[in-house]
């Protein structure tokens, strides 16, 4: 478990998906750009059996913004999407409506 003050220190946010691209170096990653209105961040996604590249631009989704940046078999992510994952599969999460790139999640 973690505490609340842990859980306030993450920051969400909303972004639209500018560009996907397929990762040079594995069949299950994308490599994705997300517009947070004043800046754009690149992330590394296992999204590729459930997503078509197509498909995913103009999407807004939520992402957790101040993750300590990884490369991902030799591409840096600088972020994470947020997805539900079940026995039917996963789905990204995202907005009810379109808000503005770089809104917070509170």
């Amino acid at each position: 478990m973690i505490s609340f003050n842990d859980f306030k220190e993450m920051e969400l946010g909303v972004g639209t998906i500018k560009d996907v691209q397929d990762h040079p170096d594995a069949d299950k990653l994308y490599v994705v750009k997300v517009s947070l209105g004043d800046n754009e961040i690149q992330l590394v996604a296992g999204i590729k059996p459930y997503y078509e590249k197509e498909n995913l631009i103009g999407k807004q989704v939520v992402v957790v913004l101040n993750l300590e940046p990884a490369v991902i078999r030799g591409v840096e992510s600088s972020g994470m999407l947020l997805i539900a994952k079940d026995s039917n599969g996963m789905t990204m999460l995202t907005t009810e409506k379109r808000v503005e790139d770089g809104s917070s999640i509170s």
